[in-house]
Parts: C-alpha cells; structure tokens; sequence
C-alpha cells in the first residue's frame, strides 16, 4: 500500500494524460484548426493579453506534465499566436513547472531506487550520467531526438540535482522552444498570406531556419559518438 501511495501523484498525471487525449483537446492546436480561428484568436488575445498567455502556460503545464504526445503543436500555437518573444517566454515558463511537476512526481515514486530495474533509457544513459552529471543532463535537453517526459522520468530515477534539473530545462528547453516558436510564427506568416496551410510555407525562412536548426541539434549525438571515438583511438 505505501508503494502505490508513492506512485499515486505521477498516476494522476498519466490519468489527466489519457483524458486529455481522449477528449481531443490537444486537436485544436493544430495548425490547420488555427488556421480557420487566427484572425479571431489574435484579437482575443489583444483584447485579454493577460489572460491569454496565463491560458497558455497552463495548457503547456499540463501537456508536459502528463507526458502526451503532440506537445509540439501546443508549442507551435504558442508562436502562431503570440509571437516569437512571447511565444517563447509563455511556453518555455509552462515547459519548465510541467517538467518540474513530471520529475517530482517520478522521484517521489521511484523514492531511492536508482540502481536495479532501471528502464531500459536509464539504463543506457546511467554510465555516462554518474560520470559527467552536469553536462550530460543539460545534453539531454538540447537534443530533439530524446522524448521531453521520457528524459525527465530518467533524471528523476537517476536522483539528479533538483538544482541541475532546473537549470537544464530552463536553459535547454528555452533553446528548443525558442526554435519550435519560431516555427509557429513562420506557419502564422504564411497563413496569413495563403489563408491555409500548404507547401509554399517550406520556402519561407522563418519555416526553414528552425528545421534545420532541429536537424542539426539531433546530430549532436552523432558528432559526439565521433568525437568519442577519434579520442579512445588517439588515446590507443
């Protein structure tokens, strides 16, 4: 009984999860729901900035708190509606209490188990991890390629700093936030111009810069695995 009161908060989360995505909430997000509502969305905002942007954090809380797929378009809302300045502060704030809520709720039900029947992600990020703590978790959060609620779940089993935690994730997260906002708002632009979603916005700038900003930072593992092996071959 006392273990499943452990894990009581972090199963409240993945509950909240599965009734967000059972209701659809997420859906109207979308780009292409936006789309048809920007004009009307944006005027909304301006005339209850406050209250919009509170709206936003929130819903971005409660996305990465519980861990569902498809916070991207929650993000990409965030540019599409806000802009890249505010976008970015909105959701990067929401980004960091939803990883916060996520990583104490892990922790306070893994309790001290670091050690045996770690997850098989844990496993493999263990040895790197309790050699080079800080510049492995802030690695992990820079790199698109590793899922933002799996990668919080590890650090939580891997006992990390609370403070390290923090840092990484704001700092981190404000990077990929930052290059997933700039996106929304070059979707914002071209729908604007084109009143839809369709393939001229892959010629815009705003649109292409963040694509290939996120291709280049899910390459770092690969320049790093490289670089690790020129040294062990160097030190050989």
């Amino acid at each position: 009984m006392k273990r499943l009161r452990s894990f009581l908060p972090l199963l409240i989360l993945i509950a909240i999860g599965i009734a967000l995505l059972s209701t659809g909430v997420l859906n109207r997000f979308r780009p292409e729901t936006l789309a048809r509502e920007q004009a009307n969305l944006q005027a909304q905002i301006a005339a209850h900035p406050i209250h919009a942007g509170l709206i936003h954090v929130g819903v971005t809380t409660l996305a990465i708190a519980t861990g569902v797929p498809g916070v991207l378009v929650v993000i990409l809302a965030g540019g599409m509606l806000f802009g890249v300045f505010w976008g970015t502060i909105l959701s990067t704030t929401g980004a960091t209490i939803g990883a916060l809520i996520l990583f104490l709720a892990s922790r306070h039900a893994f309790g001290t188990q670091s050690g045996a029947s770690a997850p098989a992600l844990v496993d493999k990020l263990r040895g790197g991890y309790l050699a080079h703590p800080v510049s492995y978790t802030c690695f992990l959060r820079l790199v698109p390629f590793f899922p933002f609620g799996g990668v919080t779940v590890a650090l939580a089993w891997l006992r990390c700093p609370l403070w390290l935690f923090l840092a990484a994730t704001a700092g981190g997260g404000a990077l990929m936030v930052g290059i997933e906002t700039v996106l929304g708002a070059g979707l914002a632009k071209n729908i604007g111009t084109n009143h839809e979603v369709n393939l001229s916005l892959f010629s815009d700038p705003l649109v292409i810069a963040p694509l290939v900003a996120m291709g280049l930072l899910a390459l770092v593992p690969v320049a790093i695995g490289k670089w690790r092996e020129a040294r062990k071959l160097k030190s050989g």
